[in-house]
């Protein structure tokens, strides 16, 4: 039975949506075409009705996933009334963005695993990132163009590495650490954990006019 244009482009729409959520769960290399065609309530047949090849699926998942991630740091921006670099690290340097990835940021989530990937899958990524990041430039304060550069890619990098090894370490300690460390650094000021004043040196005892002398050569006292 031959689906209307109209179901086939939802169901295509369905396929997207699901790769871009388990891509980023379980990675590009860990999970299959039957996985995904399966949890979009598909067959795998009807997928090269829809895609010339998996590679042409994982671009434009890699696409839609950092075109999503663009637009919820947008709103996130917008809704707030301070700084826009510290609005975005309150929302993605959290336990609940950590573990969630199937719904985070595809950067965090992909980013080592589409530097191995075809051609065609970095640039996919690659200019659905462009944009966003011309955007975050826009957004931070700086002296010049290309400092505003500067400081917008410094505060992206912060924001993904940050998060990148909060999920990696097996200690959950150390991972909450990381992203308070970073969200304060981001916020300039220092981490709650880290805001105990550290022990006060003992103070040098004054050195007394006759201490002074006897410290003097014995050929200044003569």
């Amino acid at each position: 039975m031959r689906v209307s244009r109209l179901q086939a482009a939802e169901n295509r729409e369905r396929i997207l949506d699901v790769a871009t959520r388990l891509f980023r769960e379980h990675g590009i290399d860990g999970i299959g075409l039957d996985d995904i065609m399966k949890a979009a309530g598909l067959t795998h047949g009807g997928f090269y009705g829809h895609f010339k090849s998996t590679e042409a699926l994982v671009a434009q998942a890699c696409a839609r996933a950092v075109s999503r991630m663009r637009q919820n740091w947008t709103n996130a921006v917008e809704q707030s009334t301070g700084d826009p670099i510290q609005a975005l690290a309150a929302t993605y340097l959290t336990p609940k963005h950590r573990d969630g990835a199937g719904r985070g940021c595809p950067m965090a989530a992909l980013g080592p695993e589409v530097a191995r990937q075809s051609h065609t899958v970095r640039r996919a990524f690659t200019d659905e990132l462009r944009p966003f990041l011309q955007y975050l430039t826009s957004i931070v304060q700086g002296t010049s163009t290309n400092r505003r550069r500067q400081k917008a890619l410094a505060a992206y990098a912060s924001l993904v590495g940050a998060l990148v090894i909060s999920r990696t370490v097996d200690d959950l300690d150390l991972s909450n650490e990381v992203l308070a460390a970073v969200s304060a650094s981001l916020h300039n000021q220092e981490p709650e954990h880290a805001q105990t004043k550290p022990p006060s040196r003992k103070a040098r005892p004054k050195i007394s006019e006759d201490s002074s002398a006897k410290l003097q050569p014995r050929s200044a006292r003569n």
